[in-house]
């Protein structure tokens, strides 16, 4: 088969009947047009009969710390940051839990640059541990990137629910320009880890790093389809002000939302999230990635105001929607609130 010898609606077709052929994926992340909605209608149509409820998740962020030892080359954060270190304290992070069920929320990401020191991990499990002892129906997800096998295992073992940790690409070589202290092989292991430990796990790519071509992005999608897992997630890269890629052009928000649909063609059962990042790059396309097939929102209630400009991890000037502008767009995308966000106040 090659790229020449089928078109859209052969496209559709295939993806329908589940056959994900590289040449398949390659040719639908640059649908455009007509055939873009016909892709984003096939996404809904699979996500809509995985969650006939249509219910969006509704996820409240702590940004914990952004002490990092990485040096990203998409970052604003890490080892160069030049801005104030902060790390929430314990009793602090727990009186921000008891704020956020108190507001009815049951879904909280735990977000950090990477930090692997011991203390900084016990830290958050006697937390979690405080937190799931009095509220046994809070959801709690940590993004707290590369960790050992013994750390996983006691954040599990704390009540932690959920891990994020994105692959970011699947090509070796732009990962480690991308991430120079790090490799591909050493996240993949972290990945089977965090599955061994007994999360729920979620991973993704970045969409438009500098170097990346649509086989690449293809290749992403076969990865995370391999791994099965009940999150995914598609970001658009953004050229940070204080990262190295400072100067790089800006990820293709159109290939980003077919990603995006993409991923739930081959995963109904997974939440996908409708990223910031998408708002950051155009004005309504946070409800774009709602058409596209996401059912997860994030509401940026939960980190103290005075430390949201310290976690710059896409722009030292990030999008921050609150619960009405998620409330417009999941009535527009015909989806509801989960059940829990429908009585927080503003």
């Amino acid at each position: 088969m090659t790229l020449n010898e089928i078109h859209g609606q052969e496209v559709l077709k295939y993806l329908d009947k589940g056959t994900f052929y590289r040449e398949i994926l390659e040719i639908a992340l640059l649908f455009t047009g007509e055939e873009q909605e016909a892709l984003f209608k096939l996404a809904r149509e699979r996500r809509d009969k995985a969650f006939p409820e249509k219910f969006v998740e509704v996820r409240s962020v702590i940004e914990i710390s952004n002490k990092c030892r990485q040096g990203c080359s998409y970052c604003s954060m890490g080892k160069k940051m030049e801005m104030r270190e902060y790390t929430i304290d314990e009793s602090t992070l727990n009186s921000l839990m008891e704020y956020l069920y108190s507001k009815g929320r049951r879904v909280v990401l735990f977000q950090s640059g990477e930090n692997g020191e011991q203390d900084y991990i016990d830290m958050v499990s006697r937390c979690i541990e405080k937190i799931k002892d009095k509220y046994n129906d809070f959801i709690i997800i940590l993004c707290l990137g590369n960790l050992s096998k013994k750390q996983y295992i006691q954040l599990r073992m704390a009540g932690a629910d959920r891990y994020i940790l994105k692959f970011e690409t699947s090509n070796p070589v732009i990962y480690k320009k991308a991430k120079p202290n790090d490799s591909l092989e050493n996240r993949l292991k972290c990945i089977d880890y965090i599955l061994e430990a007994g999360f729920s796990l979620g991973s993704g790519n970045i969409v438009g790093l500098p170097g990346q071509i649509i086989t690449d992005i293809a290749n992403d999608l076969l990865l995370l389809h391999k791994y099965n897992l009940s999150m995914n997630s598609a970001t658009v890269f953004i050229p940070t002000e204080a990262s190295a890629y400072k100067d790089e052009p800006c990820g293709d928000l159109n290939i980003t939302l077919n990603t995006m649909a993409l991923m739930r063609i081959m995963n109904p059962g997974s939440l996908i999230p409708a990223t910031s990042s998408l708002e950051k790059v155009k004005k309504g396309g946070q409800l774009q990635g709602l058409m596209a097939g996401a059912n997860t929102v994030t509401i940026h209630d939960g980190t103290p105001d005075e430390l949201k400009s310290l976690f710059p991890i896409y722009s030292v000037e990030r999008v921050t929607p609150n619960k009405q502008h998620f409330m417009d767009i999941v009535d527009k995308a015909f989806l509801k609130l989960s059940k829990e966000a429908l009585y927080v106040q503003c």
